[in-house]
């Protein structure tokens, strides 16, 4: 008498993934499998699966050698940025007058950091005999939208923004700016680039508010008629 068996239950596509997924060693124990397998390639040729594997295996080895090669620059920026900015920190320090200081600020940012566009306002009621002075009134009443909450901002600001920050022949060649306020309300630095996109709003700020924090400590030691914005 024959046996009656019962027909195989149908396993669809996704069960056998799982499957396979949960049991990577499956194909250890049924290596005779492996070259029965074919997996499409390109139009008109297979490979098996482990060519494709190797070929996978392949390509991530390229995309993470990629990535890794990425860090490494945007390491070594880091690190070029960092030495920069700790010798302006350093001349900063050791400015003794208020005009040196002006001078270590706007010469350091256009030559050693290649910002073609540098603006260093202070507030004060009266004339100073270096820099750009304003009254606070003034500041208030051109970008007072920028200085209510003291944040360092970057991106593409509004024509008339641009003009007080920087000179009016300058700032109609300024694409984007970033600018940060001094602490104490002492004034504004600020930069700028002729492309659109070089300061972009989702620009991190670190490194402008940290060297706005350094001349809003030295400041007051050089500049005894700047006036703090109430």
């Amino acid at each position: 008498m024959s046996e009656n068996r019962e027909a195989p239950e149908h396993i669809d596509a996704e069960a056998v993934a799982a499957y396979l997924r949960a049991h990577p060693e499956f194909f250890v124990d049924h290596d005779e499998l492996i070259p029965e397998l074919r997996i499409p390639h390109q139009p008109g040729s297979a490979v098996s699966l482990v060519e494709r594997q190797v070929k996978l295996l392949r390509e991530r080895n390229i995309d993470m050698r990629n990535r890794l090669a990425h860090l490494m620059d945007v390491a070594r920026d880091n690190d070029r940025l960092f030495e920069k900015t700790r010798r302006l920190v350093l001349d900063i320090l050791g400015a003794g007058s208020l005009e040196e200081l002006v001078g270590v600020v706007e010469d350091g940012l256009r030559h050693e950091f290649q910002v073609p566009y540098v603006s260093l306002i202070l507030f004060s009621d009266t004339a100073l005999p270096v820099g750009r002075s304003v009254s606070s009134s003034d500041a208030q009443q051109a970008i007072g939208g920028l200085l209510d909450d003291e944040k360092t901002r970057c991106g593409v600001l509004r024509a008339h923004e641009l003009s007080f920050l920087f000179s009016q022949e300058d700032s109609s060649s300024i694409g984007s700016a970033a600018m940060a306020c001094l602490g104490q309300q002492l004034g504004i630095l600020a930069i700028g680039s002729p492309d659109p996109q070089h300061y972009k709003s989702s620009m991190g700020t670190l490194f402008l508010t940290y060297i706005a924090e350094v001349l809003s400590r030295t400041l007051p030691a050089f500049a005894s008629p700047l006036r703090q914005v109430r």
